[in-house]
């Protein structure tokens, strides 16, 4: 599914507007109603991001909840984001990117590893961020409570075969995805640092978080 939709919101007005260097982690709440734009500054830059329900943290997006409800493998404008409770989390309000991926999951130590080489098993990945921005925030989660992750602006084709390909990103500088909270959340981002595929130009870059009170 790809829906181009520009949105209305001016940056002017938000409440947040927050800017994550590349590589690093982040974890902040967002509460039912605000909308929170994910911005793509230099292109191409994989965003890979969990939700929990800021309630109760086992609660958190459901891939599978997700995709069967809306019957595609991307997500774009009018998608809706599903808890393993089969709740909405959060719907896609606006992006001007096309489609995010929900299959390729984040990069760790053991998919380094199998994927590339063995020497780039100690490499920084997607899930030692998640697992240190956890740590930081002494909230009582750590590596049992790492969920299904969505990659936005990570091109993931599937192959005829059924398999995945990690290509080149779709994204250009200034792309963006807004999503509206359906219930408060707890965002858990790795602004990815993988170095070993295309998807980011092998080179990642920083990304925005803007966000409005609801209007």
């Amino acid at each position: 599914m790809t829906t181009l939709l520009e949105s209305p919101r001016d940056s002017a007005s938000a409440v947040l507007d927050h800017y994550l260097p590349a590589g690093e982690p982040w974890l902040h709440k967002v509460k039912r109603g605000q909308v929170l734009r994910i911005v793509d500054l230099e292109g191409n830059q994989a965003v890979d991001t969990i939700f929990y329900n800021a309630a109760d943290t086992a609660e958190s997006y459901s891939v599978t909840d997700t995709l069967q409800r809306q019957g595609g493998i991307y997500l774009s404008t009018g998608s809706v984001l599903y808890s393993n409770r089969g709740r909405a989390m959060l719907s896609i309000v606006a992006d001007t990117c096309g489609r995010h991926d929900t299959l390729g999951g984040a990069c760790a130590a053991e998919s380094n590893t199998v994927r590339y080489a063995a020497q780039k098993k100690f490499m920084h990945s997607c899930r030692d961020n998640y697992l240190l921005a956890l740590a930081h925030a002494d909230i009582g989660m750590g590596k049992r409570d790492i969920a299904a992750n969505v990659n936005f602006f990570m091109n993931v084709p599937v192959t005829p075969e059924g398999g995945l390909s990690f290509e080149d990103g779709l994204s250009a500088p200034g792309k963006y995805v807004e999503l509206r909270a359906e219930m408060d959340v707890l965002v858990l981002v790795s602004n990815c640092p993988q170095l070993n595929n295309p998807c980011n130009a092998y080179n990642p870059t920083p990304v925005r978080f803007v966000i409005w009170d609801e209007q």
